[in-house]
């Protein structure tokens, strides 16, 4: 490893020539654990391996080799910028072979870096590996606007990323236009030895390095030993575009954040009529509606299954169906043998829950991954519809913060579906340990944990919203559809409810309002109004569930009434870091980040959709410690979660009469991948 880890102060660059000469940009890392002698099989194994790369890499663009046998075995690695020509890449390259044993004299691991290329060598094998060491370069001259600029950057970066690594050459470059005469160029790149989330999480980290150390800055420049990104307002590559980003519409600068107190009231809406000791405000036309809704769509998913068993008595024409109605059905379909053999037939130790959809197990196939198999239960509420709902959305979706489906089966009158399998529970079952009787839950997330968790949620948000070949609203966004990796890594699951946004419309409308309450945005609930406000509305409750350590639902009895209420008290009151879940009272040093978060979430449950911030903006306040925020106005309040598991919910009908209707969960809340 090398001895220097990356450095976080910038480097000031006044000017950088923007040319394809070999510009010496005056970094270097040199790795000071051992030296060689002059003379020695190391030194002259070296020389070698700097010949072979600049013949290689002037072809390729990229090259890893290895020269020479242990303890004299050097291993090397070479990039040039993908916009060069192969005759300033041979010259780059010689430059660099020929400075660096003099800027790191004797040393067995170093790396430097020229505007157009990259050197590195090392004694130990380093290949594939991600590498964060490195140096950020800026010019000390900021934009007249920089949270405008901010803005601008991030977003032509998010999808210059995107783009460099689906190309597979681990390159791309893109300009936005801040106004009709300005604009900024941006260039990212990643030694193709890396997979495709190494160079996404590379290219994240270096963004974040310079907008945390450098904001506003009209140049800067992430220089690591995995990637480079590059952005400035001049044109400094020598290729047309390859993503152009339209103008930008003008944002204000969001004031800075002050310290917690009470907004101006907005002007109240009429008062809407309560009914018994009911605390949580229950529309009229929710109370009315909503059973309508629940009791026809429930009769006529019924009807559908019915008729869809009646048109197809045999297990052939499902499939059938299935093909014709996902993209690429035929590579995702499993044979029944395969799970039944994966999963010891499905025994009862292979069990890892159960839920709505059926039971959920997990499995092993012959190459030795696992897997975790949900199958559809013969009594299951859900049927096709909710099945293809959810292959046709994940078998589309790629990103590190998704659950990935593997596939699916339709064999024996059987209906399953395959995905990777999670290694630790759903976030529910970690942060609401009081509420679960497995006694074997009792490590409580530490700070650092739940803020990775709440970043992670935020980029798979991001991607379904804004970055993914469709704009996607899950629309049943709660802990226990976050499913937690081996590295405490969130990935939102349960896609059966999603809603694709068609076109270019922001929004749409439903008759079936379905997900959970307690999480769901009031025009929702109310009017069936879906756009991506919506799960802004459901991530701002999971926020203050991370951060409380308790659930929406636990507030029902309480004089609050509801989460939300609860929040805002203590926020106006001056109290907001009594919200903190107490088992955090160890880490004091973090009070004013947890603050900042409560601060976000109290802005995504905001009562009007338009008083949300996008998930883009939330992004930038998670990651961007000196972004101004704005101080929340009063959230919404709306039907509290009554129930998270296969409970009757009670809706009151908000009119005269004194009863109620109650309906099951499952008519309101779709599958979970890993149920309890």
């Amino acid at each position: 490893m090398f001895s220097l880890q990356i450095i976080l102060a910038c480097v000031v660059l006044n000017q950088l020539p923007s040319n394809t000469k070999a510009q010496f940009i005056n970094n270097d890392i040199c790795e000071n654990s051992t030296t060689y002698a002059t003379g020695s099989p190391f030194e002259t194994n070296l020389k070698i391996l700097f010949s072979s790369l600049i013949q290689n890499t002037s072809q390729t663009g990229f090259c890893n080799d290895t020269i020479g046998s242990v303890p004299n075995r050097v291993y090397g690695s070479s990039l040039c910028r993908g916009d060069i020509k192969a005759s300033d890449c041979t010259s780059c390259l010689t430059m660099a072979s020929e400075n660096l044993p003099n800027l790191c004299p004797y040393s067995r691991g170093a790396i430097v870096w020229y505007e157009v290329c990259m050197l590195r060598y090392s004694n130990r094998q380093f290949f594939s590996d991600l590498a964060m060491d490195g140096y950020d370069v800026y010019n000390p001259q900021n934009w007249s606007d920089p949270y405008q600029f901010e803005l601008a950057v991030v977003k032509m970066m998010n999808l210059i990323s995107t783009n460099a690594v689906q190309s597979g050459r681990m390159f791309s470059t893109g300009m936005v236009n801040l106004t009709a005469s300005d604009q900024i160029y941006g260039l990212v790149q990643c030694t193709r030895d890396l997979t495709g989330d190494q160079c996404l999480q590379c290219l994240n980290v270096s963004m974040q390095r310079i907008e945390e150390h450098c904001y506003g800055n009209v140049l800067g420049i992430s220089l690591t030993a995995s990637c480079i990104l590059w952005y400035e307002t001049d044109k400094f590559f020598n290729l047309d575009p390859l993503v152009v980003v339209p103008t930008l519409p003008p944002v204000s600068p969001l004031p800075v954040m002050s310290p917690p107190q009470e907004a101006p009231e907005a002007p109240k809406a009429p008062e809407r009529p309560r009914k018994g000791k009911n605390k949580n405000t229950v529309p009229i036309a929710l109370g009315i509606a909503l059973p309508l809704v629940l009791s026809s769509t429930a009769f006529a998913i019924f009807l559908l299954i019915s008729v869809q068993r009646r048109k197809k008595s045999s297990n052939r024409i499902n499939e059938k169906y299935f093909l014709e109605n996902v993209n690429g059905g035929k590579s995702l379909l499993f044979e029944f043998s395969t799970l039944q053999k994966a999963t010891e037939d499905f025994s009862h130790a292979n069990k890892l829950g159960e839920g709505g959809f059926g039971a959920v197990y997990k499995g092993k196939l012959l190459n030795g991954r696992e897997i975790a198999v949900k199958r559809l239960s013969t009594g299951s509420h859900q049927g096709l519809k909710e099945l293809l709902n959810e292959v046709q959305f994940l078998s589309e979706l790629q990103h590190k913060n998704l659950v990935r489906l593997l596939g699916v089966c339709m064999e024996k009158k059987e209906m399953l579906l395959v995905y990777e399998y999670i290694q630790n529970k759903s976030l529910d079952t970690l942060i609401f340990v009081a509420s679960f009787s497995d006694e074997t839950s009792t490590r409580k997330l530490n700070w650092e944990e739940r803020l990775k968790i709440i970043k992670g949620i935020s980029k798979g948000l991001l991607y379904l919203h804004q970055d993914s070949p469709m704009q996607i609203v899950h629309r049943d966004l709660k802990a226990g559809n976050i499913l937690l990796d081996e590295n405490m890594n969130p990935k939102i699951s349960d896609f059966g409810l999603a809603r694709l946004l068609g076109g270019d419309r922001t929004q749409s409308k439903t008759s079936k309002v379905v997900g959970t309450y307690g999480y769901m945005a009031p025009e929702y609930a109310i009017h069936g109004t879906v756009s991506t406000k919506v799960d802004m509305f459901s991530f701002g409750v999971l926020i203050l569930e991370i951060i409380t350590g308790r659930s929406n639902s636990s507030f029902s009895s309480t004089s609050a009434g509801n989460l939300l209420n609860y929040a805002w008290e203590h926020w106006t009151n001056g109290a907001a870091t009594e919200l903190i879940d107490p088992c955090l009272s160890h880490e004091p040093n973090t009070n004013h980040e947890i603050v900042r978060c409560i601060n976000i979430a109290l802005l995504c449950v905001q009562e009007r959709p338009n008083e949300r911030p996008n998930i883009f903006s939330v992004n930038l306040m998670l990651t961007r410690k000196r972004m101004q925020i704005t101080p929340p106005s009063k959230p919404a309040f709306v039907l509290g979660e009554t129930s998270v598991e296969d409970r009757d919910m009670e809706i009151s009908s908000n009119s005269t009469s004194t009863s109620s209707v109650k309906y099951s969960i499952n008519e309101v809340s779709c599958t979970e991948p890993y149920p309890r």
